[in-house]
């Protein structure tokens, strides 16, 4: 009996766990593997991001979206105080929301990297 690797993962809900296995279906051990390696090193915790999202409360807002590659949103966020904090503590209120999204991203990304090497 083989143990799922996404159960691992800190912060993992049942719904990402689902469908981890779901674009998974159909690779190689190799790739399934190269899959994990880029995942894991790409895929950011819940936790993680709501602590950078309070952040946005004690003068550095912003932190996340940089985090998560919205560059433009961060800059926003930095010299207007997330939105003279409005968007901040909606940012809080959807952090699980902006995390999955942003995971789920990366494992599309993760799989097509990971087809490329037979």
């Amino acid at each position: 009996m083989s143990i799922n690797p996404f159960t691992t993962l800190p912060g993992a809900t049942f719904e990402e766990i689902n469908f981890l296995q779901h674009i998974t279906t159909g690779l190689s051990e190799t790739q399934m593997q190269n899959f994990l390696n880029i995942y894991y090193n790409r895929r950011k915790s819940p936790q993680d991001i709501m602590i950078f999202i309070l952040l946005g409360f004690i003068g550095v807002a912003g932190v996340h979206k940089f985090l998560m590659g919205q560059i433009v949103m961060g800059i926003l966020y930095l010299f207007s105080a997330g939105f003279c904090f409005i968007m901040t503590i909606i940012d809080l209120i959807n952090y699980k929301n902006l995390t999955n999204e942003y995971n789920e991203k990366m494992a599309y990304e993760s799989v097509a990297i990971a087809k490329m090497n037979p």
